[in-house]
């Protein structure tokens, strides 16, 4: 990748598209360029082509995504409208002008059963609205494209926004004494800071595909929610649930892989380097970024 590169990242407000942009410039990347929804309406063909024309990027980085999960099951339509058609509009100007595309995917393709590692090529059989909009995306990027890259990540935290380790942190600074959380999903937290820093090195190469990252190492979400209290010294106690019987306490819940384990052969075949362990990720997230003082 040449720095003088034009660089747009499509959801610019949100979790990942803000640490790529911070790190891309940090990387003293010339012209980076992050937009979100008040910049362009990705849902409107005409608008996204004559945006990417005139921009002209050499590379679209494509984190924009409707990621409301359980909203989607009511709100379909636009949820396709964002997740799909709209990744089709972009990666049909990315071919125009002959630009790398980057499309942000998520362990939802998949449908989670049985209790192996998903490579990239296995079934996809989404079990949500979301879930299946974002596979329809993967399709369109890889119908009209020869260069992209597919990257499939879960279990999302940032600085930039709401997640899961952030809502464990409020609950637990609400004084609550307990908390249900779900033991049987399984799979591996994401820390936007690691993911794009390899994003910056992907987009240096044409070692084109589809990968997942995520950080090392797996856990359930109860796991996950037992190691921000202990980081944090919280006296909350934390009660494991089946996702079953969650369902029925918290209506209106899409359906959600139990399974999300994500092999990252596509990484070691290509020499991509390996995101740290998600406990040391957690660690730095919450020590340096939330500026917890640690105990």
């Amino acid at each position: 990748m040449n720095k003088n590169n034009r660089i747009l990242v499509t959801g610019y407000k949100g979790q990942l598209g803000f640490d790529v942009v911070k790190e891309l410039k940090n990387q003293s990347c010339q012209n980076v360029l992050g937009i979100d929804k008040d910049d362009l309406d990705i849902t409107d063909e005409k608008k996204v082509n004559e945006f990417i024309k005139e921009y002209h990027p050499n590379i679209v980085i494509h984190c924009a995504a409707y990621t409301s999960v359980d909203k989607a099951e009511i709100e379909s339509e636009t949820a396709f409208k964002v997740n799909s058609y709209a990744t089709k509009y972009i990666a049909q100007a990315c071919k125009e002008i002959d630009a790398t595309m980057m499309y942000i995917s998520t362990d939802y393709v998949f449908d989670g059963k049985g209790d192996k590692f998903f490579e990239v090529d296995d079934k996809k059989n989404g079990l949500s609205v979301y879930g299946r909009s974002k596979s329809e995306g993967e399709e369109h990027v890889k119908k009209i494209l020869d260069k992209f890259f597919i990257i499939r990540i879960s279990w999302v935290f940032g600085i930039n926004g709401n997640n899961f380790v952030k809502t464990i942190i409020r609950l637990s600074e609400s004084k609550k004494e307990k908390i249900t959380v779900v033991d049987d999903q399984i799979g591996s937290p994401t820390y936007t800071k690691d993911l794009s820093f390899l994003i910056s090195q992907m987009i240096k190469t044409d070692r084109y595909g589809i990968y997942h990252a995520t950080n090392e190492g797996i856990c359930s979400f109860y796991e996950f929610a037992l190691e921000i209290m202990h980081m944090i010294n919280s006296e909350t106690e934390v009660i494991p649930i089946k996702s079953e019987e969650y369902r029925k306490l918290v209506l209106n819940q899409a359906e959600r892989p139990l399974n999300s384990r994500l092999s990252k052969r596509s990484l070691i075949d290509n020499n991509f380097s390996l995101l740290p362990d998600w406990k040391d990720a957690l660690k730095r997230y919450i020590f340096e970024e939330l500026k917890y003082k640690e105990k």
